[in-house]
């Protein structure tokens, strides 16, 4: 089921995150940025997804106009993610969530920041 904040419409952040807010999928976001671009490298990156759930993340990304897929195998049939230009222009919000979380979330080593 399509999680939505119906009551927040009229918010760009309310209806950005219709799309982009679901788990794993600004992970998926971060990866295809880095050129992670076939389904089974992607699987690879984002250690722990299902792959039914990565199918889905990118069917719903694909739905939304953020990727396209594009077949590079016939037989059997493969296919590569390739962000569109909406998806193309996320990447500044990723690399100000990428210097956020350096700042303000760093990495706790043994209880250590």
């Amino acid at each position: 089921m399509k999680r939505t904040y119906e009551s927040q419409q009229t918010c760009p952040i309310a209806r950005s995150l219709d799309v982009l807010g679901d788990r794993w999928t600004m992970l998926l976001m971060r990866d295809l940025h880095n050129g992670h671009c076939r389904f089974a490298d992607l699987l690879r990156s984002l250690d722990g997804i299902s792959p039914n759930l990565l199918s889905a993340r990118l069917k719903r990304l694909e739905e939304e106009g953020i990727v396209t897929r594009r077949l590079y195998s016939v037989h059997p049939p493969r296919a590569e993610y390739v962000l569109t230009e909406p998806g193309q222009a996320f990447k500044p919000v990723l690399d100000q969530i990428t210097a956020w979380g350096s700042r303000f979330r760093p990495v706790e080593t043994n209880g250590v920041s």
